[in-house]
């Protein structure tokens, strides 16, 4: 179907765009730099603009964190205490900077920023179906998931507060999203098959 209606042929060809002055261009003039958004790949997963947002609220986002616990626990007893047996470190001390704290800290962080960066979700996430994203539909950068995993999570887990406000706000984000500007969101649930 063709049409000569001018609208319409915009919106079959989505990478074009008008600016105010009525200059058409395209996504692929502009800087990839400053307009590194994400991909139709990657947004396949997430609510499309016809199906409104639904962001994860308080308890959907503590069960998936429940589950990433037991998943982190389980590599940690898995992986870390065997080691520490074999070379006689001592599992109990109850230090900070005890060898086991910092062991167990390190796989903690880095499960949730890989996970988080390669797949945009912990695994605990992908069980009940939810998916961390940026609020301004860029890609999640190393150090935005840095800021929000490291630095946001121990601020949030210093003010517990910063957690609970998740079922309060309206994007539902907790201490740790609204520093790094983003949000949990339910992925598309119905993908119809072509």
């Amino acid at each position: 179907m063709t049409s000569n209606d001018p609208n319409e042929r915009e919106l079959a060809r989505p990478d074009a765009w008008q600016d105010e002055g009525g200059n058409k261009s395209s996504f692929d003039e502009a800087d990839p730099a400053v307009n590194e958004t994400i991909t139709q790949e990657e947004t396949s997963p997430i609510q499309t603009a016809a199906d409104p947002i639904r962001f994860a609220g308080f308890w959907m986002r503590f069960w998936a964190y429940l589950l990433d616990l037991v998943v982190v626990g389980s590599v940690d007893r898995i992986l870390i205490n065997p080691i520490f047996r074999a070379l006689d470190i001592p599992l109990h001390e109850s230090n900070l900077f005890a060898p086991i704290s910092i062991a167990t800290a390190i796989t903690f962080y880095a499960y949730f920023v890989l996970m988080t960066k390669f797949f945009g979700q912990t695994l605990g996430k992908m069980v009940f179906g939810l998916r961390v994203v940026n609020l301004e539909g860029k890609k999640l950068t190393w150090s935005t998931i840095l800021f929000r995993e490291w630095i946001g999570r121990f601020i949030s887990a210093t003010i517990f507060v910063g957690y609970v406000i998740v079922a309060f706000l309206p994007k539902k984000q907790g201490l740790h999203d609204l520093f790094a500007e983003t949000s949990v969101v339910h992925e598309r649930q119905n993908e119809q098959v072509v």
